[in-house]
């Protein structure tokens, strides 16, 4: 089946479009998810008569999914009321593995609305709209997989989880030739959902691989990447195997990427990041590009590193940055230029882990890369060796925990004028949350060495 044919909804602009599009199927039933602070979907199964209602006369959902944690802990005490919200008809698609259903996705509306991830990137896709600019983008995830269910990972504590192909190395031939059809599995749940796959190959570690998504254009690239870990997650769940995308899992393996790769258009289709006038092939729209997005990631960092575990991964050797850097082809700097002819060249942004928030990444790094643009900012020398080796003025490097991020980010009045106030102070506010969870439990480590020595 062609990618044209897989989603019905792929061309739907309006509410009218839609329901079109729903008359004319077999669809009984509609899933609507809104994505809440850490990008999970939070969802409610209708009938297709109450969705048309929701569509047209207004869709609303419990205010909570701003308001609590990862694990469900609110942040404080409220009514938790239904708040109003509204589907996107752009955002519909099959749900992979179920019959007759379709899955679209709503966000809050008003003040509530100001604190979404998924609105806050729209709001970057309409700025670069209003410049005559088309956003292509792209993630690529890297994943471990486990032979362990949600009871057997509890009952050994998330310790001596038993390896999917611990004999898996990177690019092997010999991984996707031995795992009885996974690939093929896991693509094709993937396809129904219109969510389609560059490639596929196996990564450094027991049962890691890494599937770059194809690249889409506008919104559509975050909702693709949000949906690809939850149907990657059930999609495994299903044959008795567990995924993880935890920044970094193991003290054995280096961290799991959510790379993200980015370029521009101008409205005429024409790719403004190459220039074949230039020796390295690369324009200077792309320099001031990178200029906005290494100038401001420091200060940023916590919109696409939120969590403590993030920072596990952000350290010398581990295949991540370290400092705010760039360099052609130079998989150690924080955004990597990919020259190539025009439709090739492109940014890589190799800061964020498999668990940050996709929509949160992107709107990041368009809305620093278009601020970099309007102001033509320099970025700071290319980076042609390792970046492991050089030691950066204060500027440039990353903040070293969530706590010292978060506190960053609620200095930037920079990241104020791009992202709006309202949303830094209730996304800091979250992150010192969850700094404030983990710091004060005791790790195991900690048993380790201090137990008997004090």
């Amino acid at each position: 089946m062609t990618k044209s044919s897989m989603n019905p909804f792929a061309d739907c602009l309006t509410s009218e479009d839609v329901l079109s599009k729903i008359a004319q199927s077999d669809i009984e039933r509609v899933q609507i998810g809104i994505f809440d602070v850490d990008a999970i979907l939070r969802w409610k199964r209708v009938s297709r008569e109450k969705f048309e209602k929701l569509l047209t006369g207004g869709y609303s959902f419990c205010d909570v999914l701003y308001k609590w944690d990862i694990l469900e802990q609110p942040y404080g005490s409220e009514a938790y009321g239904d708040a109003p919200a509204k589907i996107d008809p752009t955002s519909g698609r099959l749900s992979p593995d179920t019959a007759k259903e379709a899955l679209f996705i709503a966000d809050f509306l008003g003040p509530l609305g100001e604190l979404s991830g998924r609105n806050l990137l729209a709001q970057q896709m309409e700025k670069a709209a209003t410049q005559g600019l088309r956003v292509i983008s792209a993630f690529e995830y890297e994943f471990f997989t486990f032979e362990e269910t949600p009871q057997s990972i509890r009952t050994k504590r998330y310790r001596d989880l038993t390896s999917f192909q611990p004999e898996n190395r990177t690019y092997s031939a010999l991984a996707p030739a031995v795992n009885d059809g996974l690939f093929d599995l896991i693509e094709g749940y993937l396809n129904e959902a219109d969510i389609w796959l560059d490639s596929m190959h196996s990564e450094l570690g027991p049962g890691c691989f890494e599937f770059p998504l194809a690249a889409t254009e506008g919104l559509r690239s975050a909702d693709n990447a949000a949906l690809f870990r939850l149907f990657v997650r059930i999609c495994l769940q299903r044959r008795g195997l567990m995924p993880v995308f935890m920044a970094k899992w193991s003290d054995d393996w280096p961290g799991q990427s959510g790379h993200l790769h980015l370029s521009l258009r101008d409205d005429a289709g024409r790719a403004i990041f190459h220039d074949p006038d230039d020796p390295q092939g690369i324009s200077e729209t792309l320099r001031h590009f990178v200029g906005g997005v290494t100038h401001l990631l420091p200060e940023a960092l916590a919109l696409c590193s939120h969590t403590v575990n993030a920072y596990r991964r952000l350290v010398p050797g581990a295949w991540a940055p370290v400092a705010s850097t760039w360099g052609i082809q130079n998989r150690t700097a924080a955004v990597r230029v990919i020259p190539g002819g025009a439709a090739a060249t492109r940014i890589e942004f190799r800061v964020p882990a498999a668990d940050a928030n996709p929509h949160l990444t992107l709107a990041l790094l368009l809305g620093a890369g278009l601020w970099g643009l309007e102001n033509k900012i320099s970025p700071p020398p290319a980076i042609e060796e390792t970046t492991y080796d050089r030691v950066f003025p204060q500027e440039q490097r990353f903040p070293r925990t969530l706590l010292e991020a978060a506190e960053r980010l609620a200095d930037s009045q920079v990241a104020q004028e791009i992202f709006g106030k309202a949303f830094i102070e209730h996304f800091v506010s979250t992150r010192l949350w969850e700094d404030q969870k983990v710091r004060g439990r005791v790790s195991e480590v900690e048993l380790e060495r201090y137990f008997e020595a004090f």
